[in-house]
């Protein structure tokens, strides 16, 4: 573990640096930082330090800013090849309402999935997150007690996180096949509200200010007009970020209008809730765009109220989504920052598939170039949080950088390093990751932790979650009817007789 007094200078073969408000390459560059503050960035640094790190052939760059930043063992990959959602386990059947919803998952659950999450992102070259988790499997909304669970990990970690428990009003279930009703329970949702601005007042700037806090509603539709407006208002008083999933998908789009007359967006506005720290993810289904073909001002209601899309190219382009486009967001002035928000937590993948869908949706190769996603992942979501401190490496920012590698051979060559990981990295190529001037992680490994071990146990948890899918699925039909396999499987055969010894070897 690093010591936080010594002063420490790095180099490597690449070095992204800032100057004049934008990200800069260092062939040969140095970075030098005293505890959690950048000192120095460039080249030829002539003063004192405690210890001299050469990274080699390596990229040391800021760590990314995960707006939508997994905190589950995600279970958005059980729908990947599963549709449609109401016969697949991802709307709750009547029957489960009237029965009674439950924690699938018990709190010691809920604050591991949380801890192993954080790891992954870490893992990934991820320094900042703003957790996102699934309400599918839970009785209602998140629960106090395992976000301070949470802020504990992530202490433990060393990750730096924006916390703050979700909370809803309404939830959707399906009475028969394609009929999907709200259940709404106000009440419920307001104390939720009231338990999440507790939490932000008694959690604020935890860990010497890496446990941060934010506010956030569940999914627009299934929120209601009192539950919005009152977060808007908190959101404000404590002067934190608020994060609201709108603009996402079909069903929503349908529900928001027959229940209010409006669009999303437009919803939010008679409300007053777009201020410039909201936080929507995703921004996909917004008028006028391919999925939405009417008329509409909601691009620019957004970018008048200056809030922010957080752009989440990956899980989107797995369901046939995407934004139309990056380019032209951000040429209507839109803010735009980037999560992952589905397993795996890796941004240059999520930066990868962005950059190629913007390519081909406008029809050409220069839409949009490398650094425009770089830019996106690192100061775009610093903006989002008002942190001029995070997302660029420079003097009094704070010692938030990953160490790329770049020796592996499979990369292939290097000319710019950030195009090189734009075109074949992935996030197992961050090697060492730094948060605050701590080394949390040192050659893929997080000191705190034994991650393999505790990817077993995750798998075993997840097991247990798929077990319990029929209770929650339309006519409650065997897990296998649900979660459909690539082929078919055939199951290996019980042995009548004990095999002798066999020569096993390792390929």
């Amino acid at each position: 573990m690093t010591s936080p007094s010594k002063r420490i200078l790095m180099t490597a073969d690449w070095v992204v640096g800032h100057e004049d408000g934008r990200h800069t390459l260092l062939p040969g560059g140095q970075i030098v930082y005293e505890g959690a503050t950048v000192l120095f960035v460039g080249h030829d640094f002539s003063g004192e330090v405690d210890e001299r790190v050469d990274c080699g052939q390596a990229l040391i760059a800021p760590g990314f800013i995960d707006l939508d930043a997994l905190s589950d063992l995600d279970t958005t990959i059980l729908s990947f090849d599963n549709h449609p959602a109401w016969a697949k386990g991802r709307v709750w059947p009547k029957t489960y309402m009237d029965a009674g919803p439950y924690e699938m998952y018990s709190p010691e659950e809920l604050v591991f999935q949380k801890r192993h999450a954080f790891a992954r992102l870490i893992r990934n070259g991820v320094t900042t997150a703003l957790p996102i988790a699934s309400l599918y499997y839970r009785q209602w909304g998140e629960t106090v007690e395992e976000f301070e669970g949470a802020a504990d990990a992530a202490a433990d970690l060393g990750l730096r996180v924006y916390l703050g428990p979700a909370y809803r009003t309404g939830n959707p279930f399906i009475v028969e096949e394609g009929k999907v009703e709200f259940f709404f329970d106000e009440p419920r949702g307001l104390a939720g509200l009231d338990d999440a601005v507790t939490f932000c007042e008694r959690l604020e700037g935890r860990n010497g200010g890496l446990v941060r806090t934010m506010l956030a509603p569940d999914r627009i539709e299934t929120c209601t007009a009192e539950l919005l407006r009152r977060t808007a208002a908190a959101g404000r008083d404590l002067g934190v970020p608020v994060r609201l999933h709108c603009c996402q998908g079909g069903f929503e789009r349908e529900t928001v209008r027959r229940l209010h007359g409006m669009t999303s967006i437009e919803w939010l506005q008679s409300l007053d809730f777009l201020t410039e720290k909201t936080l929507l993810p995703h921004g996909t289904f917004v008028s006028p765009s391919r999925f939405v073909p009417e008329p509409g001002r909601d691009l620019d209601i957004i970018a008048e109220k200056g809030s922010i899309i957080v752009h989440c190219p990956l899980v989107a382009a797995r369901f046939g989504d995407g934004l139309e486009s990056f380019k032209t967001y951000r040429k209507r002035g839109l803010r735009i920052g980037l999560g992952t928000d589905t397993s795996p937590p890796d941004m240059l993948l999520n930066m990868q598939t962005g950059l190629m869908i913007c390519r081909f949706v406008e029809g050409e190769a220069q839409a949009c170039r490398a650094e425009d996603y770089f830019d996106a992942a690192t100061v775009g979501g610093a903006d989002a949080l008002g942190r001029a401190d995070l997302g660029r490496l420079a003097p009094d920012c704070r010692a938030d950088m990953v160490v790329w590698d770049l020796s592996n051979p499979d990369l292939g060559q290097v000319i710019d390093p950030i195009q090189t990981l734009m075109i074949s990295g992935c996030g197992r190529d961050a090697r060492t990751v730094i948060i605050d001037g701590r080394t949390v992680m040192r050659d893929r490994e997080i000191p705190v932790m034994d991650y393999t071990a505790e990817a077993v146990r995750a798998q075993r948890q997840f097991n247990r979650l798929m077990a319990k899918y029929p209770e929650r699925t339309l006519g409650n039909p065997p897990a296998n009817e649900i979660f459909s396999s690539a082929y078919r499987v055939i199951p290996k055969a019980p042995c009548r007789k004990r095999p002798g010894p066999a020569h096993r070897r390792n390929i």
